[in-house]
């Protein structure tokens, strides 16, 4: 790329550390700054030799910079930032993150995983399947994979799979990440409206992926979910090669004689014949769907055989934050779920009640996204929690909240009783563990959703629940880590 060394401000985010990643890999020197490091995105800088500064200063610049890479986050505002503020005025190049992968794609026989859910679930399955039948594709993932040792990768295969965002590139490019990323084949997994603080309303949320789909080159290939409606709709008038999957035989590729459990089996069809048989830990038929999708990528182009496939799915264990069974130790099950819209809530509650269906219900909540917290997004609240017995409601984001209209955690707590739903707030980490464990249940299992950290709550009601409900037998894990985002 002509870079010998590169300064990430911003560099603790997913993105921004995953194409830290990439350049180090290609032997840039990389440096970074961030307000907060946590793992496991510190250990993977760390392990990479990164240094990176905590806290924004101009004096975190160094001098031999060639290039300086700013991420997208509403605190990276020159106005307000005098790291950005000099970046801008030094004379160096500046770029995003996705203007990179723009570079780093050229030539690549690219896979883009697009989509308003399911991104990350499929993009590691297409990375962890290619890996573990020895491709070594190039990959990109917005999200932690278990297993992986980091989720970005520089391969020598001529694949390279990236989890295509919507979001705008940048603070001062409108244009959607993905658009930059050379996409020569996408998986779309879904078009529902989401990010409306950025797309105020749906046909302006579904035009970056019409731009995306209308650039895919005739000999490409576009995997679409047939059940999804709206990404169905994307599909019409494309010179692309184009096939449907779902979990049921009116797409090419589908599911058959489900057979759910601890660990769930299904046939892998395309039309009526029967390619191969799977099985997966994860939870929820959301997470068929994802493996059919990615299946039907991987067997379509030829990169995988079926028995590859199968052993590929069969070892994957996971996103972080995606159905992760955080209590293995009690016999109360605490997951996490990636609550970061009403797509990925509501497939994380059905999954939890499709495994679980005779135990209680219990629900601890935080509208973390711009998509939770803003009025126009209110009536999501009327049924989003279906088959919940009691919903605890965290206080919402802070950061950003003068740019929208924000909605008050008293508003959320008196529109989700409207519906009849039992729900409270919480205004703090203490008053959650007490509420919580004034009324859990050894019978109960509790989900926890968030695209942040309910103040440190992820951490501590699974220590509370294995405190106060220890397994027998601890090593007995319930089903393991899926997806819904």
């Amino acid at each position: 790329m002509g870079f010998s060394k590169a300064h990430f401000i911003g560099i603790a985010g997913k993105g921004m550390s995953a194409t830290a990643l990439l350049l180090r890999q290609m032997g840039a020197r990389i440096t970074g700054s961030d307000e907060g490091f946590y793992p496991p995105v510190s250990d993977y800088l760390r392990n990479e030799k990164i240094a990176f500064a905590e806290g924004y200063r101009k004096e975190n610049i160094p001098d031999d910079a060639d290039v300086i890479v700013i991420g997208k986050n509403a605190k990276l505002q020159p106005e307000s930032n005098e790291e950005v503020r000099a970046a801008m005025a030094s004379g160096k190049p500046v770029r995003s993150f996705a203007d990179l992968l723009h570079d780093l794609t050229a030539g690549s026989e690219t896979i883009v995983v697009a989509g308003s859910y399911g991104k990350s679930t499929c993009t590691a399955l297409l990375a962890w399947c290619l890996r573990s039948a020895g491709k070594d594709p190039s990959y990109f993932i917005g999200e932690i994979t278990n297993g992986l040792d980091r989720h970005a990768h520089r391969g020598k295969g001529p694949t390279f799979v990236l989890e295509g965002d919507e979001y705008p590139a940048s603070n001062w490019d409108n244009r959607s990440k993905f658009l930059l990323y050379n996409a020569r084949n996408v998986l779309l997994t879904s078009a529902t409206h989401d990010h409306i603080n950025v797309f105020p309303t749906h046909a302006e949320y579904l035009a970056p992926f019409r731009a995306l789909l209308g650039a895919l080159p005739a000999d490409g290939l576009l995997v679409v979910n047939s059940t999804e409606p709206h990404a169905r709709a994307l599909a019409a008038n494309l010179s692309c090669t184009i096939v449907f999957y779902g979990l049921d035989d009116r797409a090419h590729w589908h599911a058959a004689n489900i057979e759910r459990g601890a660990e769930t089996g299904f046939d892998l069809m395309r039309g009526g014949e029967k390619i191969i048989r799977l099985s997966t830990r994860m939870l929820g038929d959301h997470n068929i769907e994802n493996i059919v999708g990615a299946g039907a990528m991987l067997l379509e182009k030829k990169l995988l055989t079926p028995e590859e496939l199968r052993t590929g799915m069969q070892s994957f264990q996971g996103v972080k934050r995606r159905m992760e069974l955080l209590s293995p130790a009690s016999k109360v099950p605490v997951y996490e779920g990636f609550g970061s819209s009403y797509e990925k809530a509501r497939s994380a509650i059905a999954a939890t009640k499709l495994h679980f269906p005779d135990r209680r219900l219990i629900i601890v909540f935080e509208p973390h996204t711009f998509t939770w917290r803003n009025r126009a997004a209110i009536a999501a609240y009327d049924d989003v929690f279906a088959g919940a017995s009691k919903i605890f409601i965290f206080e919402p984001a802070s950061q950003g909240a003068a740019s929208h209209a924000q909605l008050t955690q008293s508003e959320i707590v008196a529109r989700t009783r409207a519906a009849n739903f039992d729900a409270e707030a919480i205004t703090g980490p203490e008053e959650g563990l007490q509420r919580l464990s004034g009324m859990l249940g050894a019978d109960d299992v509790v989900l926890l959703l968030t695209s942040g950290d309910l103040g440190g709550l992820i951490r501590e009601i699974p220590q509370l629940v294995e405190a106060k409900f220890p397994a027998a037998h601890p090593s007995r894990r319930p089903p393991s880590a899926g997806s819904s985002g």
